[in-house]
């Protein structure tokens, strides 16, 4: 009697990566179980018997000949009723229902579904038996937390008649009817988060995504379903950036992806976002949230699953017609995580040592964002829209992971130490960043804003550039030794940085700022140096300018609440009537 073969162990273990054989039967980004304690790993390579697996769980205490097991898929996701308001870590664990079965430290081989099979959702179909559907389809609605109206859709891949569909109470797990080849229809579907889902076809960009921020809405806007890197170096604001967007971007769904962040900055996110309530809704910003947590302690290899499992939600929601925004703070760790895996694996590394396929890696991410028409019936628009924030070493740009994102986003918000230390906050650059969107979206803020949008901007980035030159030559000379116009537009330029652009995160008043405000703002800001040379046109000295009432005004109004706003704009355009007359 033949014997059977050898059960696979363990043969090698370094840090993150494990290997095992005999494996010969393994499939590419397999998920296995590792040792005694059942670790989540992933298969990354296979050569003869022997098969590589990267371990999404700390491997302290994994020994040589433990054995493991095939589970025959992939790593996936799933996705049904019950994400919003929930927080993961890298490989889809919802961390409160772990910490209520294991304590505040993860257990090794600790699982829990990602949706809460207990729960239970009150299903409303809106397809009748007999219909026919295909993947995409809209089979029926949840009402998710806060009113969210959950579509429910056919899994891709899936179609046929539908042979029962029935309301009532369900858990995701309960099969809601079935076609008539017996394939059950269930409110959850499960989705491989490293392959992207499909889109009926891809549209053009218009609408901007509304940051609440002024110096982004202002001068360098994105588009829904387009794409943003933020680079910047330590102690410039990535962070309190990209928390303030997640907090105020007009989005109907918003997922954060905290990749290996410092654990402080994470805490406080949770418990900060709880307590928060969307100024647009009156509602609870965990409503529309999905908080997914990988932080700087946590395992490596299980950061780089966690943008891949951000992204798939994202795209989840965009199919049901939403428009969603997805931070991802920072891809700097991402990367780095890759560079620890491909020294491991003894790969040829690239420039700094990051894996040669760093830059296809950032592609096919960024790639998933846009503005898609969703696949099945009825007809839906989405758009997810993708906005990472970089750590660049030293704060230099030219490292190949802000390179590598340079090279397929659409706009760049620079962050510039020089600015973070004058207290200019958010610290953008400028003069670096640049939007390939402002085309596209201007039509919108000439609509919803003013005529006067495109002219404003163009003005103020034009007084800017200027601004930067004559700082130079005030550093020389002096500011005295200026003509009045410069010493003015100095002046008006220093009120522009610090009331347009400028913007508190902790001021309740200041933290978002409509479109109609930024409008206010800019239009006044640069109403002051029209005055001013009106003024000087008419003979006028510098010294003679009441500069400081408008200025003194203009900051009232830029922390003035939502319904000062007209009030305090009408004194700054009487004072600015008496600087130019």
């Amino acid at each position: 009697m033949k014997a059977p073969p050898p059960a696979p162990a363990l043969v090698r273990i370094s840090g993150a990566l494990a290997e095992a054989e005999p494996l010969a039967q393994a499939s590419l980004y397999e998920l296995v179980r590792v040792g005694e304690h059942g670790l989540l790993g992933e298969v990354i390579r296979i050569a003869g018997e022997r098969a590589t697996i990267q371990v999404y769980e700390e491997t302290s205490g994994l020994q040589v000949g433990e054995p493991l097991a095939l589970t025959g898929q992939s790593l996936t996701v799933q996705l049904g009723p019950g994400l919003l308001g929930s927080v993961l870590d890298g490989v889809g664990r919802p961390l409160a229902r772990v910490a209520t079965a294991t304590g505040d430290f993860i257990h090794p081989g600790a699982a829990a579904a990602t949706l809460d099979d207990s729960a239970r959702w009150t299903f409303t179909p809106v397809v009748p038996p007999g219909a026919t559907v295909s993947g995409g389809d809209v089979l029926g609605t949840v009402q998710e937390r806060g009113g969210f109206l959950h579509r429910v859709l056919v899994p891709p891949g899936v179609s046929g008649t539908v042979a029962e569909l029935a309301p009532g109470s369900f858990t995701v797990a309960d099969a809601v009817g079935r076609l008539d080849d017996g394939t059950p229809l269930r409110l959850g579907q499960v989705w491989p988060v490293r392959e992207p889902r499909p889109v009926g076809r891809r549209l053009a960009l218009g609408a901007p995504l509304v940051t609440g921020q002024r110096v982004f809405d202002f001068l360098f806007p994105v588009a829904e379903g387009g794409s943003v890197a933020v680079p910047g170096g330590f102690g410039t604001g990535k962070t309190v950036i990209e928390q303030s967007l997640a907090k105020y971007a007009d989005a109907d769904v918003m997922v954060y992806v905290g990749c290996g962040e410092r654990g402080n900055e994470m805490a406080e996110v949770l418990e900060e976002f709880p307590r928060l309530v969307d100024p647009r809704t009156g509602r609870p910003v965990m409503d529309r949230t999905i908080l997914i947590v990988n932080t700087s302690n946590m395992p490596v290899a299980a950061r780089e699953a966690s943008v891949y499992l951000g992204v798939t939600i994202a795209e989840y929601y965009r199919d049901m017609g939403y428009r969603v925004a997805l931070m991802a703070d920072s891809l700097s760790r991402w990367g780095e995580a890759l560079r620890e895996i491909g020294a491991r694996l003894q790969e040829m590394p690239g420039e700094e040592g990051y894996p040669t396929y760093l830059g296809n890696r950032l592609g096919k991410f960024y790639e998933r964002a846009g503005r898609v028409h969703a696949v099945g019936a009825p007809e839906r628009e989405g758009a997810l829209t993708i906005i990472s924030a970089i750590s660049p070493p030293g704060g230099d740009f030219s490292e190949p992971v802000t390179q590598a994102a340079l090279r397929v986003v659409g706009a760049l918000w620079a962050l510039d130490a020089a600015l973070a230390h004058q207290r200019q906050f958010p610290a953008v650059d400028w003069e670096t960043s640049y939007s390939l969107y402002t085309d596209v979206t201007t039509p919108w803020f000439v609509e919803h804003a003013g005529a006067d949008w495109a002219d404003l901007r163009r003005e103020t980035l034009e007084l800017l550039q200027r601004d930067r030159e004559l700082r130079e030559i005030a550093e020389l000379v002096g500011p005295e030794a200026l003509i009045d116009a410069d010493r003015l537009l100095l002046e008006v330029a220093r009120t522009i940085r610090e009331t347009v652009l400028g913007q508190s995160a902790h001021d309740p008043n200041d933290a978002l700022s409509t479109i109609e405000k930024t409008h206010r703002l800019a239009a006044l800001a640069l109403g002051v140096y029209h005055a001013g040379r009106r003024a000087l046109d008419a003979g006028r000295v510098f010294e003679q300018l009441d500069l400081a009432t408008p200025r003194r005004l203009l900051a009232a109004l830029r922390r003035a609440p939502a319904d000062e706003v007209a009030a305090r704009a009408a004194e700054v355009q009487a004072a600015l009537e008496r600087v130019g007359s």
